[in-house]
């Protein structure tokens, strides 16, 4: 007898206990880990980084009234009376390459555990929230793990070390396990407009002496990048993905893709740009910028960026979905209205073609 399910199984984003990539430092007092975390973010500020930390402040008031404070410079303080909540916090965190908790008050995925002797009942009493350690911080010079660590920890001795003022060498180490997190690229040729203005499909159209879509899938996939159609029907093909926002053209072809795999990154190509070739698709791969909700080409007599030869990181997917909930299904919409790395290229390289003289024309050129 077949088992119950009563929800959709949908694929969903990797997530720790409040971010899709954290870590808890614990283990000292609250201010030598929040000192510690500004230092290392002044040195990776490369990256978009949060601290996730509880106040410290004495007989707070209940608000009635949440309090939004911004500064011209763009400084956001927010009081509210909302308690947390980790399905709230993953949608505010989503937005960040990384998330530093203060594991004296919350747990994190993987751990980075000071070395405080004033400290070792505090680490005592959390040792079942620690999971994953990453490395230790010594705050003196003769201090080891403590036994109930060694205990947990049979490899103890195999875990980097550090002391610390040795903030170059940690800075190095968090910034490498910032960089593992970076997720890798997929592609997605969008195949399924309706080609009203041509009178005939344009993935189908022969630029190349093949048809555009297998032309653009071969440049994505001669990159390293596992590609898909982005088709409007269900056709259960493996190499197609077929729209589940249904009437949203290539703003529901993008979603779909996110919600079969949430946790890449998608380069999204439309086949009618037959001017783009391998050399625009390296160019926008190296200049990649995960830190930003994409990565966008831009015409440089345009004025914004061109949605259909973009790369939409993971976090740009829940931002889709909030556009989407206000009655927006324009992917340009967003990346004008968010932190978007812009590659600027001529007009020519991303001229669209859609009537049947544009590809006349067009095919005389590339011949």
């Amino acid at each position: 007898m077949a088992k119950h399910q009563k929800h959709t199984n949908i694929s969903r984003r990797k997530n720790g206990n409040f971010a899709p990539n954290e870590i808890s430092i614990l283990g000292a007092k609250c201010s030598i880990i929040s000192d510690l975390v500004h230092q290392v973010s002044k040195r990776v500020s490369n990256y978009n980084l949060a601290y996730f930390d509880a106040s410290h402040a004495k007989d707070v008031e209940k608000n009635i009234l949440t309090d939004f404070t911004f500064h011209h410079d763009g400084n956001l303080s927010i009081t509210t009376s909302s308690p947390v909540n980790k399905y709230l916090q993953r949608i505010q965190f989503t937005q960040f390459n990384f998330v530093f908790i203060n594991g004296n008050h919350y747990p994190g995925e993987k751990q980075i555990v000071l070395l405080d002797p004033e400290k070792e009942a505090s680490i005592n009493k959390r040792i079942d929230q620690i999971s994953e350690i990453q490395f230790f911080v010594r705050l003196t010079n003769d201090i080891e793990p403590f036994q109930s660590l060694q205990e947990k920890f049979s490899n103890w001795r195999e875990i980097p070390c550090y002391h610390i003022n040795d903030i170059k060498i940690i800075t190095k180490h968090i910034s490498k396990l910032i960089s593992e997190t970076v997720p890798k690229s997929k592609g997605l040729v969008l195949t399924g407009g309706k080609s009203i203005r041509m009178g005939t499909d344009k993935s189908e159209l022969n630029y190349h002496g093949k048809p555009q879509k297998e032309f653009i899938k071969k440049l994505l996939e001669q990159e390293g990048l596992k590609t898909y159609y982005s088709v409007q029907t269900n056709n259960n093909k493996e190499e197609e993905i077929h729209d589940v926002f249904l009437n949203l053209g290539p703003f529901g072809g993008i979603c779909s893709a996110f919600q079969k795999d949430p946790n890449s990154a998608w380069m999204v190509l439309a086949t009618d740009l037959p001017f783009v070739d391998e050399n625009l698709v390296k160019l926008l791969l190296e200049k990649r910028n995960p830190a930003k909700v994409a990565t966008a080409i831009k015409g440089k007599g345009k004025q914004f960026p061109e949605p259909l030869i973009t790369i939409y990181e993971p976090k740009s997917y829940p931002v889709l979905l909030q556009y989407l909930a206000q009655g927006y299904s324009c992917p340009r919409k967003m990346l004008i209205n968010s932190e978007v790395e812009i590659i600027e290229v001529d007009d020519s390289l991303i001229r669209n073609i859609n009537t049947p003289e544009e590809y006349t024309e067009a095919k005389k050129e590339l011949n």
